[in-house]
Parts: C-alpha cells; structure tokens; sequence
C-alpha cells in the first residue's frame, strides 16, 4: 500500500539433518522482507547445492527441490532488490569457487559505496557476473592472499562502507557478519534436536518462532562470528562506533512478533501509539488502523485516548502480484482493491485513522475519501512516524527525495491533499522515546532527519 519497500532476509543454520527445510521454513516466515524472488544453497560433501528462482518462498520451492538440497548445514535468501536489476544472477546466495573451495554469500543491506569498488575491481581484472553490491565481497575476499576465510574477512569486509548483515557459507563452517553501525538486523539462535544442537542465523527472531529456535543474542555491530564442527567463534573485524540501527524497522518494515534492537517490535509500535495520542490528541467516536501495520500503533493510541478501537477497513489478504480490472465498465478500483470499508462502523463517525507513514501521499488520499465515501463525518489522520522527508541509502528501496511529500510540502498543505479534516504526526522525540531500550539508545533516522551515519555517495 506505499512506495517503501521491503529490503531482504537471510537465513541459515549449522548442523541440521533437515538444513534446507530447516530454512525453507525461515525464509518462509521472513517472506515479508522480500518477496522478488527466494534462494537456498546446502553444504553436502563440500559441495554447494543451489536452487533459486523468482517468486514467492512456497513458489520457488517444490519438495522435490528440497530433497535435492541435501547436508546438514544451509543458507538461504529472500530478495527485494534495492542495489541491482532483477536478473537471475542477482538473485542469492551468490555462490562462487574459491582459493581453497566454494563459498556462498546472502546479504540483507547496501553498501553505498558498491560503484567505487566495483570500478577499481574491474580495473585490476575481476569479472563481474551480476549487477548486485553483494558480489563485490566475494572479489575482495578471491584477492586476499590469505587462506584462511576469517583473516581475509576481517581484513575485506572494512573497505565496505554501508549496511550489511550476511550470512556466509564454506566447506567447513557458517559465518554471520554485521557492519560497525549496525543497521539491519542479525540474530543468533540455537536449535536442539535428536542428532545434537545447531546453530541459527536469521534476520528476525520471528524465523526462530517458527522452527522452534531459541533466541541467543544479536550478533554485535562489527562482529564476524562463525561456527564449524570444532565449535563456535567470534571476532570485531572494526573499531566500535556508535550503533545506528535502523530504526523504520520498529515503523514498518520488521513484523510485529518479532524482536529486534533488544525490543518487541509490537510493543514499541503500540508504544507510538501512545505517544501519538499524548502529542496529538483529538476529539473523534472511534480509531481505526490503516491494516495491517497500522494495528499495533492505532490499539495504542485508543489505549491511550480511550478512543474505541474499531477495525473499519478490512483487507484482502489474498490478492496476487497481478490484479485484472474490466476493460469496460468499474475502472476505478484503486486501494479498494485491497482495503474495503465497514459502512456500519464508519457512519456518521468521528474517525481517527492510523497508519504507520506517509510517502508520496496518493494511498492515503484514498484512503481517505474511501472513509468519508462510507459515511464518516470526520477524518483525523495520524502518523505513527515522524515525516518522511529524506530517502534511504542502507537497504531499503525508497522513492527519491523529491517524490516524498513532506520533503516538499507543509503539513498543512499535505493536510489538503489527502483530504483529511487533520493530520499530525508522531515527533523524533516520541519515535526515539518508544524505540530505547537498555541495549540501544541510538538509531539511524535519516529518512526523518536527513542526518546519516555514513557517506551516501548519491
């Protein structure tokens, strides 16, 4: 329903009778973080099976695939791309033979200064296959004189400058890295099992829940860690900064059951609910969400208010990635496609409406005039994030600077446009509030400050 996109999930776990199935289901509980195409590759007798293909986890993969993904250890990948065309070869885990064996690599991120690399590798001889920022590691890594994969880690993965949580995959071992800053997320779990224990890397703990893993910890900004059949390591392959996580994953893009930065997803989104109504209070008969990621914000804002929550639009989950209109008669679908409204619960209503950001500005115009075209008689719309006025570098697929309407409009004006009797938005300073947590105290927040961590090299 917006022009955000989701970015990537990556996926693997070590030692596993059933590695792939083990990550056809991680993947197929991170589907939200990617839904372009989907990857596995399997450790089988030092050998690296693949199977990838364009589309949806339960569409890429058939059982029979599965069963040709033999071994014990696997990774996987789900794409959005943000750097690079949808092409076959763009899709990961990359694979690649190096200088004692294959390697496979799935990245979750973006590494902003992909161009610069690129052309100085391609001056001193590297043939690049796809067009993605990921494949530059597994070049950096093929020139390192070293033998041993950590060495050549630690000494590449610091000329990356960007957002990168990676999951990679030897002969011998799993390794999971994370930038200094910290941007996307990268936890670590351990699943017991009758053939012993195993350890899990995925981008969100929501994938543990699945296949019955337990949380251990993230893995640190700056960390190499790795684990192979003597047991498992760690590393600081860079200096510590000071953390920037992403923090429009507690807005939108994480899923609400899931917990990252050292908090539940859910409960900050409920929390900037809350904080919504403090800063913005207004007289109205019912709240009702913008769903799905408009739910958690829009209880907490009726908790707060003590506003009735209503569910007064309800979506269609099932449409495909192609939808049919008549060539004649209704044309004008538009979000009713997905979204229909509740006339019983609308009429005649005071309705403050929540959802989680605004970008260009068009679905929330319709959204609002689908409201008072079912009968309300006042629409107060209210934003669970600061305005959206700057575009993302780190891993998201966003609209450029002068396509986002607060970068470019007054509140008042976009007040106008989407028709709203009015319009607010949750401040910094509540967005920050809500997302601390003991272990994080500061994130990135550039779509909302223009203020980044790193070059851009836009």
């Amino acid at each position: 329903m917006r022009s955000w996109q989701d970015e990537c999930a990556i996926f693997g776990i070590w030692n596993h009778p059933e590695a792939s199935r083990m990550v056809y289901l991680g993947l197929y509980a991170l589907q939200h973080r990617g839904q372009e195409a989907s990857g596995i590759v399997s450790l089988y007798e030092k050998m690296h099976l693949e199977h990838k293909g364009f589309g949806l986890v339960a569409d890429v993969f058939q059982e029979e695939d599965l069963d040709r993904l033999k071994g014990t250890t696997a990774i996987g990948h789900n794409r959005y791309s943000t750097t690079g065309e949808n092409q076959k070869f763009n899709i990961q885990p990359l694979k690649a033979v190096l200088f004692n064996g294959p390697v496979s690599l799935a990245h979750n991120g973006n590494i902003v200064n992909s161009h610069i690399l690129r052309r100085e590798l391609q001056a001193q001889g590297s043939i690049f296959q796809g067009t993605n920022d990921t494949e530059i590691l597994l070049h950096l890594v093929s020139r390192n004189p070293s033998n041993d994969l950590i060495e050549c880690l630690k000494a590449e993965l610091p000329k990356l400058e960007g957002a990168y949580s990676m999951v990679m995959m030897s002969q011998t071992a799993m390794v999971g890295m994370r930038d200094p800053y910290g941007f996307r997320p990268l936890v670590l779990g351990k699943l017991k099992h009758d053939s012993g224990m195993s350890w899990v890397l995925a981008s969100e703990t929501c994938a543990f829940d699945l296949i019955g893993a337990e949380f251990v910890r993230e893995i640190e900004p700056g960390e190499i860690f790795w684990c192979d059949e003597n047991g498992a390591y760690t590393v600081n392959f860079a200096e510590k900064k000071t953390p920037r996580p992403c923090v429009f994953e507690y807005v939108y893009f994480a899923r609400p059951d899931s917990r990252v930065f050292g908090k539940s997803v859910y409960e900050v989104r409920k929390e900037l609910g809350r904080q919504l109504a403090r800063e913005n209070g207004v007289d109205a008969d019912i709240v009702i969400p913008v769903p799905d990621s408009g739910v958690p914000a829009a209880l907490g804002y009726s908790e707060a208010s003590g506003i009735p929550f209503e569910l007064g639009i309800i979506r269609n989950h099932y449409i495909g990635r192609t939808f049919i209109e008549p060539k004649q008669s209704i044309r004008s679908f538009g979000v009713k496609i997905k979204l229909n409204p509740q006339l019983a619960i609308l009429k005649n209503k005071r309705v403050v409406v929540v959802d989680d950001s605004i970008v260009r500005g068009t679905t929330s115009k319709k959204i609002v005039g689908l409201i008072r075209q079912f009968g309300a008689k006042e629409v107060h719309m209210r934003i669970a994030a600061p305005p959206t006025i700057s575009p993302c570098f780190y891993g998201v697929d966003t609209p450029k600077k002068n396509d986002l309407i607060a970068a470019t409009t007054s509140l008042e004006e976009i007040r106008e446009y989407i028709g709203a009797d009015s319009l607010a938005y949750v401040s910094n300073e509540g967005l920050l509030k809500a997302s601390q947590s003991e272990t994080t105290k500061t994130f990135c927040d550039a779509c909302f400050s223009e203020t980044y961590p790193t070059p851009t090299y836009d």
